[in-house]
């Protein structure tokens, strides 16, 4: 039997912030660095300058800059 987790599913469910965690965590470190670094790779190649900023600063209703206190 294939786990539910290797078919095409339709539901919206399946998109939710905690299926997505899941299926991240049921992924090996291996496999967890590869899509890292196709991430990196992707960010770099839409935005080379980005390695070159030293600060992020917010964009007003769409990224939530975190920082330590």
């Amino acid at each position: 039997m294939i786990p539910s987790h290797y078919g095409i599913s339709h539901s919206f469910a399946d998109e939710s912030p905690e299926a997505k965690a899941r299926w991240f965590q049921s992924l090996t470190m291996d496999e967890r660095m590869a899509i890292f670094c196709e991430f990196t790779e992707m960010l770099l190649t839409l935005n080379p300058d980005i390695a070159e900023r030293k600060d992020a600063t917010p964009i007003a209703g769409r990224v939530r800059v975190l920082s330590r206190p």
